[in-house]
This record gives structure tokens, C-alpha cells and sequence, in this order.
């Protein structure tokens, strides 16, 4: 690949993808090129992967600590990861280094205006806060499945970023609050083929696994998301106002009960509710006898399969091969 391409912001705007391939391939032999890295960032904005281009365009800072660049892209990533004060410092340090260059102008001023709205929306909101939305998850062999329990979500409602080992979701409450999910993630997914649904009852987010190994739990260590398992009959200590949490549960659950599904669609909701129901050995022994019979055996006793390898044990007609 020809340096001037990778230098150059149309050959990016063309086609980012194939250009992020690109210098993925060029960054694997000379890691340390601070302006290949800002290129790499660039393209990971357009493709709306801003976590990965902040953590880019730092590393480049870091190797060049006098490049403009870097902080515009800084800046640009994490305005649109809503840190509009990182974004501000970002923009103004690289002005400083940059006086010429008026797109820093731009950046500054709009910073300055979402922080302002900021202030001005924490000072007059005094009512009380969005009540917390349920979430849970369970995986399959090739997929890790967060289901996001808030009923009627507008179509347009949900917006979901994908990284390598980070989900960051926005979602719209039919009420019009926001509610955002951010985890960072137990083991790395394949963010281009990760996908979400908005349902009646329900947002649904299917990760797909890079390997196909069985998470012990979702979040690696240290790490908590800001949407908190909760019980219904409680509520959180800063409202000023109670919520019929099992009344909530309840609507959820019926209609959810009414859904009329058929074939796999209704085998596969029957096996998710065993498994939302079950105790953690019911979950414990479904996930063994999974994952180790590749898919082929569902088993909720832990008595049995736990004290063996489970064998996989296709349909008669049929014949597992491994690939």
C-alpha cells in the first residue's frame, strides 16, 4: 500500500472499511507510526467505532506528543462518545499547536455548546430520576444474548455501538427518557456481525462470540454496568416516587406469554424461558451440556451432567461432522 494513500482522507471517506483493513495490515509491522494511527482513527469515526478511534488517536498522541492531528481526532471521537469536556481539551490543545488551522474553532464552540445544555439540563431537571430498566443475558454457542426488558420503544429509539470487548447502547423509554447500557465486555465479539431487535416488551442485542467458548459471566473483573439487576419490589433510594415494579413484571411476562410463535421460534423462547427460570444449576447444566455436545444435547440435569463430558448425540437422521 502506497504511503500517500494512507495519508490520504478521501481514499478513507471512499471506502473506510477497506481502508481500516489497510492499515490494520500496515500498523501490524510498524506499530509506532503516530500518523497512521490518526489515518486508522479516522476511519474507525466514519465507521462510528469512536471508542476504538480515541484509542487510537491517544496512542498516537503518545508517540507524537507535538501532532495536531492526534487531538483533532481525539476530540472528535470523544464528542461523539458524549465527553464533551475530553473532547474540549482535546480541541484546545491541539488549536494551541495549530493556530491556522480553524476547524479546531468549530470543534471548541460546539463543545462549549453541549456542555452548556449539559449544565443547564442538570440544574432545571429537578424531577425525579428515569426509573432503572431490567437486563439480563444468556449466550449460545456462537452468540451472547443481553435482552434489555422496556416495552414499547420508538422504532428509532435504540442506538447501539459495538467494539471488540465494549457494548455502549442508548435507549429511548416510551416515556421519552434515556436509558444507556455500557459494558465492557468478559471475552472479544465480531462487532460487524453483531446485531440488534427492538421488540414489543423488549430490546434484544445478539453479540457474536469471536470463539466459541462459554462465558462465565458477562462483564470482565472490576467491571459493573450502569443498568443494575434489580428486584421489583424495590425501587432506587434517590426517586422521590414509588413504581408498581410487579405490576411492570407482570404486564411484561402475559404479554410475552401471548406472543404466538411457531416451529424453532417457539422451541427456542420455550428454552429461554426454562432457562430464565431455572435455578443455577438448571443454567449451569443447560450451558455444559451445550457447549460441549456442540449444540446437539439441551440437558437441566446437573446431577447427570455434571459428573460427565456430555457426548454429542445428533438426531438419527442426521450426522454431526466437526469443521
Amino acid at each position: 500500500m502506497a504511503a500517500e494513500r494512507i495519508f490520504s482522507d478521501s481514499f478513507i471517506d471512499e471506502d473506510p472499511q477497506k481502508a481500516l483493513e489497510e492499515l490494520n495490515e500496515a500498523l501490524k509491522e510498524e506499530s509506532d507510526k503516530a500518523e497512521w494511527l490518526c489515518q486508522r482513527a479516522y476511519a474507525h469515526i466514519l465507521l462510528k467505532n469512536y471508542s476504538r478511534a480515541a484509542d487510537d488517536s491517544k496512542k498516537a498522541h503518545q508517540l507524537n506528543p507535538g501532532l495536531p492531528l492526534a487531538f483533532m481526532r481525539t476530540g472528535i471521537a470523544e464528542y461523539h462518545l458524549e465527553n464533551y469536556e475530553s473532547a474540549h481539551a482535546a480541541f484546545t490543545q491541539g488549536h494551541q499547536l495549530d493556530v491556522s488551522d480553524k476547524s479546531f474553532e468549530v470543534w471548541i464552540k460546539r463543545c462549549e455548546e453541549m456542555m452548556g445544555k449539559q449544565t443547564q439540563t442538570s440544574s432545571a431537571d429537578m424531577t425525579p430520576a428515569a426509573p432503572p430498566v431490567k437486563h439480563d443475558w444468556y449466550q449460545t454457542e456462537s452468540q451472547v444474548i443481553v435482552t434489555v426488558m422496556a416495552k414499547n420503544v420508538p422504532k428509532e429509539g435504540v442506538r447501539v455501538n459495538f467494539a471488540e470487548k465494549e457494548l455502549c447502547a442508548r435507549i429511548q423509554l416510551a416515556s421519552g427518557e434515556n436509558c444507556n447500557l455500557h459494558l465492557h465486555l468478559l471475552h472479544s465479539i465480531v462487532p460487524q456481525q453483531s446485531t440488534f431487535k427492538i421488540l414489543t416488551t423488549k430490546v434484544e442485542i445478539k453479540m457474536k462470540k469471536t470463539d466459541a467458548i462459554r462465558w462465565e459471566k458477562l462483564e470482565g473483573e472490576g467491571q459493573e454496568s450502569n443498568i443494575k439487576h434489580w428486584n421489583p419490589n424495590q425501587y432506587p433510594t434517590s426517586s422521590h416516587y414509588t413504581h408498581k415494579w410487579d405490576k411492570m413484571v407482570l404486564d411484561i411476562s402475559e404479554e410475552e406469554k401471548n406472543e404466538k410463535l411457531e416451529g424453532d421460534a417457539a422451541l427456542n423462547k420455550l428454552f429461554q424461558q426454562i432457562y430464565t427460570d431455572g435455578s443455577d444449576e438448571v443454567k449451569r447444566a443447560m450451558n455444559k451440556s451445550f457447549m460441549e455436545s456442540g449444540g446437539t444435547v439441551l440437558s437441566t440435569n446437573w446431577g447427570d451432567v455434571g459428573r460427565r463430558t456430555v457426548e454429542v448425540s445428533p438426531p438419527d437422521d442426521a450426522e454431526f461432522k466437526k469443521y
